[in-house]
């Protein structure tokens, strides 16, 4: 396996080495951090980014590894900037993402790392429009792991912001089912998961558990 590389969502396009202005991506989820959030004293600057004024990796309290002096809280739950309008366009201040490890189809050898933000995290299925917990809820309820199954990344074109939605194409085969058991572990998979600029002391158990089967039929259901 090659180094981890990050996958770009600016300007509604998938971008990274080998990855060019894509709107689309075929690709295998093969581990995930749990939940995050990061505060950033003014504007976050994804050209040149740095390191967040506050964190949390589990969304409860801010990490140890935060300066004393720059905590906004005691508890996530209790900051000022966890409420929403808090931040810009109404939302909270303090944002919540979740980076997870994907190998594109075709090449499942090859780990890049995706940071998933909170608009393309929460949210209902609507009109088969999958953010990532409903679709991880949606394969689990046939049986299905993630890592299991080629999945299709797409933006959501009406939104205003760049929005990530999942559906499932098909189920891995062979060789390839044996790849991502292979690579699912792998220091490089385990890395993707990690925070760019600061690294949690433990990355935290996977959310996908590992179920057996898969179903699809013709109306996506």
């Amino acid at each position: 396996m090659s180094a981890v590389k990050r996958i770009s969502i600016q300007g509604g396009s998938f971008n990274a080495d080998g990855v060019d202005n894509e709107p689309v991506l075929n690709a295998v989820i093969v581990n995930a951090a749990g939940i995050s959030r990061a505060y950033y004293e003014g504007q976050f600057n994804a050209a040149a980014p740095s390191p967040p004024t506050c964190w949390s990796s589990d969304t409860y309290t801010p990490a140890e590894d935060v300066r004393p002096e720059n905590k906004q809280a005691t508890r996530c739950i209790n900051c000022a900037h966890n409420i929403r309008g808090s931040g810009s366009g109404g939302g909270r201040a303090c944002r919540f993402s979740q980076r997870v490890a994907v190998a594109l189809e075709g090449d499942l050898r090859n780990v890049y790392q995706l940071q998933v933000p909170a608009n393309s995290i929460f949210g209902g299925l609507r009109a088969s429009k999958m953010p990532l917990q409903s679709y991880v809820k949606f394969l689990h309820s046939r049986g299905t792991r993630v890592a299991g199954v080629v999945t299709n990344l797409y933006f959501d074109t009406s939104s205003d912001v760049p929005r990530i939605l999942f559906k499932p194409l098909r189920p891995l085969e062979g060789e390839e089912v044996e790849i991502v058991n292979e690579v699912a572990n792998h220091p490089d998979t385990v890395a993707a998961t990690k925070h760019l600029v600061f690294v949690p002391e433990a990355v935290k158990q996977s959310p996908f558990s590992i179920e057996d089967g898969f179903t699809l039929n013709n109306n996506g259901e």
